[in-house]
Protein backbone atom coordinates (compact mmCIF):
# COMPACT_ATOMS: atom_id res chain seq x y z
CA UNK A 1 0.00 0.00 0.00
CA UNK A 2 2.41 2.63 -0.94
CA UNK A 3 0.97 5.99 -1.89
CA UNK A 4 3.20 7.82 -4.50
CA UNK A 5 3.22 11.87 -3.38
CA UNK A 6 3.94 14.74 -5.39
CA UNK A 7 7.60 14.76 -6.33
CA UNK A 8 9.51 17.73 -5.10
CA UNK A 9 10.45 19.12 -7.94
CA UNK A 10 6.95 19.28 -9.49
CA UNK A 11 6.02 21.32 -6.42
CA UNK A 12 8.96 23.69 -7.51
CA UNK A 13 8.17 24.19 -10.78
CA UNK A 14 4.14 25.04 -9.63
CA UNK A 15 5.40 27.63 -6.93
CA UNK A 16 5.94 31.12 -8.09
CA UNK A 17 9.36 32.31 -6.98
CA UNK A 18 9.01 34.37 -3.85
CA UNK A 19 10.08 38.15 -4.52
CA UNK A 20 12.08 39.78 -2.39
CA UNK A 21 9.80 42.39 -0.27
CA UNK A 22 12.52 44.81 0.28
CA UNK A 23 13.13 45.37 -2.81
CA UNK A 24 9.33 45.25 -3.93
CA UNK A 25 8.29 47.84 -1.29
CA UNK A 26 11.17 50.22 -1.88
CA UNK A 27 10.27 50.43 -5.80
CA UNK A 28 6.22 51.36 -4.45
CA UNK A 29 7.73 54.68 -2.27
CA UNK A 30 7.37 57.69 -3.69
CA UNK A 31 10.09 60.67 -3.29
CA UNK A 32 8.43 62.17 -0.65
CA UNK A 33 8.22 58.60 1.35
CA UNK A 34 11.82 57.89 0.85
CA UNK A 35 12.53 60.97 2.34
CA UNK A 36 10.38 60.15 5.37
CA UNK A 37 11.82 57.08 5.90
CA UNK A 38 15.40 58.64 5.35
CA UNK A 39 15.08 61.20 7.82
CA UNK A 40 13.51 59.12 10.30
CA UNK A 41 16.29 56.49 10.16
CA UNK A 42 18.70 59.58 10.44
CA UNK A 43 16.63 61.31 13.71
CA UNK A 44 16.54 57.77 15.14
CA UNK A 45 20.16 58.22 15.76
CA UNK A 46 22.72 58.63 18.79
CA UNK A 47 24.46 60.65 16.27
CA UNK A 48 21.95 63.14 15.62
CA UNK A 49 21.15 63.40 19.75
CA UNK A 50 24.52 64.12 20.13
CA UNK A 51 24.33 66.86 17.64
CA UNK A 52 21.03 68.36 19.27
CA UNK A 53 22.43 67.98 23.13
CA UNK A 54 25.67 69.77 21.50
CA UNK A 55 23.88 72.42 20.43
CA UNK A 56 21.95 73.01 23.02
CA UNK A 57 24.39 72.80 25.40
CA UNK A 58 26.54 75.41 23.13
CA UNK A 59 23.95 77.15 22.94
CA UNK A 60 22.96 78.09 26.63
CA UNK A 61 26.52 78.48 27.43
CA UNK A 62 27.34 80.95 25.21
CA UNK A 63 24.27 83.43 26.41
CA UNK A 64 24.97 82.91 29.63
CA UNK A 65 29.13 83.14 29.80
CA UNK A 66 29.69 85.09 26.27
CA UNK A 67 30.29 88.83 27.24
CA UNK A 68 27.00 91.01 27.26
CA UNK A 69 27.85 92.46 23.81
CA UNK A 70 28.25 88.96 22.10
CA UNK A 71 25.22 87.46 23.40
CA UNK A 72 22.08 86.88 20.94
CA UNK A 73 19.86 84.97 23.36
CA UNK A 74 20.36 86.23 26.92
CA UNK A 75 19.90 84.31 30.23
CA UNK A 76 17.27 83.71 31.49
CA UNK A 77 14.85 83.77 28.73
CA UNK A 78 16.29 82.38 25.62
CA UNK A 79 13.07 82.76 24.11
CA UNK A 80 14.69 82.24 20.08
CA UNK A 81 16.16 78.60 21.48
CA UNK A 82 13.00 77.87 22.83
CA UNK A 83 11.31 79.12 19.53
CA UNK A 84 13.77 77.21 17.54
CA UNK A 85 13.77 74.10 19.83
CA UNK A 86 9.90 74.23 19.10
CA UNK A 87 9.80 74.39 15.37
CA UNK A 88 12.29 71.88 15.24
CA UNK A 89 10.05 69.08 17.14
CA UNK A 90 6.81 70.93 15.53
CA UNK A 91 8.47 69.72 12.22
CA UNK A 92 9.68 66.39 12.93
CA UNK A 93 7.41 64.76 14.74
CA UNK A 94 4.54 64.43 11.83
CA UNK A 95 7.48 63.40 9.82
CA UNK A 96 8.75 60.71 12.00
CA UNK A 97 4.96 59.41 12.12
CA UNK A 98 4.67 59.32 8.70
CA UNK A 99 8.05 57.74 8.58
CA UNK A 100 7.51 54.99 11.63
CA UNK A 101 4.06 53.97 9.78
CA UNK A 102 5.83 53.73 6.42
CA UNK A 103 8.33 51.51 8.22
CA UNK A 104 5.58 49.41 9.84
CA UNK A 105 3.99 48.82 6.00
CA UNK A 106 7.45 47.53 5.07
CA UNK A 107 7.76 45.53 8.39
CA UNK A 108 3.71 43.68 7.39
CA UNK A 109 5.17 43.04 3.71
CA UNK A 110 8.18 41.53 4.88
CA UNK A 111 6.39 39.29 7.48
CA UNK A 112 3.38 38.24 4.46
CA UNK A 113 6.50 37.33 2.44
CA UNK A 114 8.01 35.60 5.62
CA UNK A 115 4.64 33.40 6.03
CA UNK A 116 4.43 32.71 2.29
CA UNK A 117 7.83 30.81 2.42
CA UNK A 118 6.28 29.07 5.63
CA UNK A 119 3.80 27.66 3.45
CA UNK A 120 5.89 26.54 0.39
CA UNK A 121 8.46 24.81 3.25
CA UNK A 122 5.22 22.72 5.36
CA UNK A 123 4.61 21.81 1.88
CA UNK A 124 7.86 21.01 0.57
CA UNK A 125 8.37 19.00 4.47
CA UNK A 126 5.28 17.43 4.12
CA UNK A 127 6.30 15.78 0.50
CA UNK A 128 9.67 14.90 2.10
CA UNK A 129 8.16 13.17 5.07
CA UNK A 130 5.33 10.99 2.76
CA UNK A 131 9.10 10.13 0.58
CA UNK A 132 10.02 9.13 3.79
CA UNK A 133 7.39 7.38 5.16
CA UNK A 134 7.06 5.46 1.68
CA UNK A 135 10.72 4.42 1.83
CA UNK A 136 10.24 3.07 4.95
CA UNK A 137 7.17 1.29 4.33
CA UNK A 138 8.89 -0.56 1.58
CA UNK A 139 11.88 -1.82 3.34
CA UNK A 140 9.73 -3.22 5.75
CA UNK A 141 7.68 -4.97 2.49
CA UNK A 142 11.33 -6.09 1.88
CA UNK A 143 12.39 -7.28 4.91
CA UNK A 144 9.42 -9.56 5.72
CA UNK A 145 9.91 -11.10 2.31
CA UNK A 146 13.82 -11.83 2.99
CA UNK A 147 12.65 -13.13 6.08
CA UNK A 148 10.23 -15.64 4.42
CA UNK A 149 12.27 -17.06 1.93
Amino acid sequence: MIHNPEPLRSLRTKSKPTPNPNKEYFKSLSRLEKMAILVTDRIGTMGFFVMVLSWTVFWLIWNILAPMELRFDPYPAFVMWLFISNMIQILLMPLIMIGQNLQNRHAERRAEADFEVNLKAEKEIETILQHLENQNESIVEILKRLENK
